[in-house]
């Protein structure tokens, strides 16, 4: 069950609008978002540094990370890919 707080600002920390879940920064800029299915992380996600900046991407399977995974750095470079199954580092 996803949690419904809200910071102490009155930001709230995460909405979920038919399967697409969104967590929010403290400062209401988007942290993750991807899809949420059967109460788990699915399929494609993003995740934000605090100033709104893609820091990664990657994949998961019934709440597991599976397949690719990309980071970047502070300049949008890309700072390295792995690859999961089943939550495991292949590579």
């Amino acid at each position: 069950m996803l949690d419904k707080k809200l910071y102490t600002n009155g930001q709230k920390t995460q909405e979920l609008i038919d399967n697409k879940l969104t967590y929010f920064f403290k400062n209401g800029k988007v942290k993750a978002e991807g899809t949420y299915e059967n109460e788990l992380m699915t399929g494609e996600w993003k995740f934000y540094r605090e100033t709104g900046q893609l820091w990664q991407v990657g994949n998961f399977e019934n709440g597991k990370k599976n397949g690719s995974w990309v980071r970047y750095d502070k300049n949008n470079q890309l700072e390295y890919e792995e690859e999961f199954v089943n939550d495991k580092k292949i590579k």
